[in-house]
């Protein structure tokens, strides 16, 4: 996820409106894989890691333009350089 992407969405979860190598709604160059969350008693879409299947947090439809998306990820998932 790149700091250009990232926004306050209020939720107190580090947000990003879309994934690092994302272009226009194509994630075929992202690190990233969704996959659906049933637990808690809700659905929701996680995101997970290409190479090691790892928990990076839940994708939401309600996020900013143009993507119209909101990465929650994990804050422990990230790396900062």
């Amino acid at each position: 996820y790149s700091s250009e992407k990232k926004y306050n969405s209020g939720t107190g979860w580090p947000s990003f409106s879309e994934a690092y190598g994302t272009c226009g709604r194509d994630e075929s160059n992202t690190n990233i894989m969704r996959r659906p969350d049933n637990s808690l008693g809700s659905t929701r879409t996680e995101v997970i890691c290409k190479q090691c299947d790892a928990h990076l947090g839940h994708v939401f439809d309600d996020g900013p333009t143009p993507s119209g998306q909101r990465f929650c990820i994990n804050s422990v998932s990230l790396n900062f350089k």
